[in-house]
């Protein structure tokens, strides 16, 4: 006989957890009591929020593909979690959050720290449960892992009463494999691979999109195998960049409000739009009445629930991606289309000269953000992982970093939380201390987490910490600046000395505002063996070119 505290310590190294990021506190004491004796076995990072906690359980499930874990205690600390839980709801992010709870007796009594975390969670979370008995704990958790690492992947809550925890039960934990009433896969209708394969090869000028839903479906390979032989022009989403390499000849660029001017234009000049794993988000497809009006739509999707939701398509290839292109790949024609393609690289030389010229290589006036990303190119690692938080840095790094392999992408997508890169690079390098994780900010976004800075000296994590810094709240400014008639409300940061800050956190740190001082230093991060911070003083009214307006059509992309 064990106490419940043991069997969720247990359970969670039977699942082959190896980190739990979490903070204690009373409702959860009892699991933290259990954890000084498993310290062998799995390991606990403590950070200094616990949304700093479960951002950093998103970072290391996005870069290893395993289910991120967290812990709490009731009350404050559960809603700490709530920014997180719907984040990686929305950008389908594993995780398994244990949070703990007041004992059964004191339920809906008001108790010290009783909060109703089941009922505030249920809407951003694929299941939550609360456990009463100890008996249950082991079930659940099971059941937990199960839901979020399955199917379209998200994020569970299991919320376990303190009497339960203190209480002693048998430890007999079973893997959970079948849930009667779930069914996370759908079989793959031969009938659609064939109707899909005919549009494709009767298609003069066929455009792929593909998004996240790759990666999570391990079907890089399929991708590529599919691209390769139809010779279709593919472009990317935010978080589906690095699935298919950007040096593949049919690569043709980044999609939404801030992707590149081709990939958005010629949406509403293809005859076949193929989607594949994406979930054609607003910020993709602008104005629906004039999304795609023309093309007849493939969408190759996991999710029933995102068919149709969006964008009427004409077949829809419902299962794993990963099955689904390698059956659509062996049933099209082996094609090329040289004019089509050529119609993308034309647009593309007038983004590079209207936009690129300037944000990449600057000569006059204060430095670009885009400059910093071009130096960290030239000297990054060919693996290293770009994390990044939330505004126009985001923008800016996602157009310009050089993704060569996968899972190198690690942001807030669909939610666009502020306050997400820096405790999710902590996640990321947890992941494997070997690989290069670098982490853009913003003047903004780093205050809403600053503190993990300390976590990140506890670890000794070697995260790499690039701030642009415009003093501003950028993304804010720049959307005041088109359409408020530069009324800029609120937005204007008086900021603290962060290389202070950064050094106080044993981080080396270095201040850079002049241009001839930039690429050394890039160069000097990219080669410290331990956590380093770059601020760079960037210009303040610098925008991030293209940009489709909300409302405005995909066709209505600015290059200024």
């Amino acid at each position: 006989m064990v106490r419940g505290a043991d069997i969720v310590v247990k359970s969670l190294i039977a699942e082959n957890a190896a980190y739990i990021f979490g903070y204690p506190g009373g409702a959860i004491m009892p699991v933290y009591d259990a954890l000084y004796d498993y310290s062998d076995q799995i390991k606990h990072v403590l950070t200094r929020h616990e949304q700093g906690a479960i951002h950093a359980a998103q970072g290391y499930a996005r870069v290893s593909g395993e289910v991120g874990v967290v812990l709490a205690t009731s009350g404050p600390g559960a809603t700490n979690l709530i920014t997180g839980l719907a984040d990686a709801q929305i950008d389908s992010t594993p995780l398994v959050c244990i949070t703990g709870q007041v004992a059964a007796h004191l339920l809906g009594s008001d108790a010290f720290q009783e909060t109703d975390v089941v009922g505030l969670s249920m809407p951003g979370t694929k299941w939550n449960i609360q456990v009463r008995r100890v008996e249950d704990i082991a079930p659940a958790i099971a059941k937990a892992f199960h839901i979020a690492k399955t199917g379209r992947p998200g994020p569970v809550l299991v919320d376990i009463t303190k009497n339960a925890q203190v209480e002693f039960g048998e430890f007999n934990y079973v893997p959970c494999l079948n849930i009667r009433s779930y069914r996370p896969y759908q079989p793959i209708k031969v009938q659609a691979i064939q109707d899909a394969a005919a549009l494709i090869n009767s298609a003069e000028r066929p455009y792929l999109l593909f998004g996240q839903g790759v990666v999570l479906a391990h079907a890089e390979e399929e991708l590529k195998n599919f691209v390769d032989k139809t010779g279709i022009p593919a472009a990317c989403t935010l978080l589906g960049s690095g699935a298919l390499p950007e040096s593949h000849p049919n690569y043709v660029g980044k999609l939404g409000m801030h992707g590149n001017y081709a990939p958005n234009l010629l949406t509403n000049k293809c005859d076949v739009l193929i989607a594949v794993g994406m979930r054609f988000d607003d910020r993709v497809t602008g104005d629906l009445k004039r999304y795609a009006k023309q093309a007849k739509v493939i969408h190759l999707e996991l999710d029933p629930s995102e068919i149709d939701k969006n964008v009427k398509c004409a077949v829809s290839v419902l299962g794993d991606c990963k099955q689904s292109l390698k059956l659509l790949t062996e049933a099209v024609n082996s094609n090329s289309h040289p004019d089509w393609m050529e119609k993308f690289r034309e647009l593309e030389s007038q983004e590079k000269e209207a936009v690129m010229s300037n944000d990449l290589h600057g000569t006059q006036g204060g430095l670009h953000m885009g400059e910093v990303i071009h130096l960290i190119n030239k000297f990054k690692e060919e693996d290293a992982i770009l994390v990044t938080d939330v505004g126009q840095h985001q923008m800016i790094s996602w157009r310009y970093f050089d993704y060569k392999t996968t899972r190198t992408q690690v942001t807030s997508g669909g939610l666009g939380t502020m306050g997400f890169a820096l405790p999710a690079a902590l996640g990321a390098q947890l992941y494997d201390y070997k690989k290069q994780v670098i982490c853009v900010v913003g003047d903004g976004g780093i205050q809403m987490t600053i503190q993990e800075l300390g976590t990140i000296m506890q670890t000794k994590a070697p995260v790499k910490v690039v701030l642009l810094n415009n003093n501003y709240l950028g993304m804010v400014r720049q959307w005041q600046q088109l359409f408020f008639d530069k009324r800029y409300s609120f937005t204007e940061l008086q900021n603290p000395d962060f290389v202070k800050i950064a050094e106080a956190y044993s981080f080396k740190a270095k201040k850079v505002t002049e241009r001839e001082d930039l690429e050394a230093a890039v160069a000097e991060m990219l080669v410290q063996e331990g956590p380093y911070f770059l601020e760079v003083v960037v210009e303040k009214e610098d925008n991030v070119f293209p940009m489709i307006a909300t409302g405005c059509s995909v066709e209505e992309v600015r290059l200024s």
